[in-house]
């Protein structure tokens, strides 16, 4: 079931987002940020739950616009499907209902970037829907706080 990320889910979530970034440090104070996340109208954190699991999780950053009339846009931010159910098409389940909710909210366009340099995954993007030609990407990382 593809559904809104619910405060009982935060382990869940956690445990899927060391898999994607296993090297990160435990986020402090995670459960404030999670409620905020789940509190703010425009931040949609989705899960797909599979008999009672939370397999795979996804943020959909919906934001406000002044131009193309005012219709906002969306960006998606941690796709994650538990690593011994990918291949499975929970990916393309989860990212549906994703894009789903961002057209249901009026968005006039979804983007995503990926750090990843695997075939397959951009595969699995140009899949649904994503097309690596219409834009151009730049990336600026915050610089680390110095001790």
């Amino acid at each position: 079931m593809f559904r809104e990320a619910r405060v009982a889910d935060l382990g869940a979530v956690l445990a899927l987002y060391r898999q994607l970034h296993p090297g990160d440090p435990a986020p402090p104070d995670a459960a404030a940020t999670f409620a905020r996340i789940l509190a703010t109208p425009w931040l949609r954190l989705f899960v797909l739950d599979v008999a009672g699991v939370v397999v795979a999780t996804t943020y959909l950053n919906v934001i406000p616009n002044l131009t193309r009339g005012a219709a906002p846009y969306a960006v998606v931010e941690n796709v994650v499907v538990d690593s011994a159910r990918r291949g499975t098409g929970l990916g393309r389940r989860i990212m549906a209902g994703t894009l789903q909710a961002a057209w249901d909210a009026g968005c006039y366009k979804v983007m995503l970037m990926t750090g990843s340099r695997d075939p397959a995954t951009h595969a699995f993007y140009r899949a649904c829907g994503f097309s690596p030609d219409t834009k151009t990407a730049y990336h600026v990382t915050a610089p680390l706080p110095r001790p």
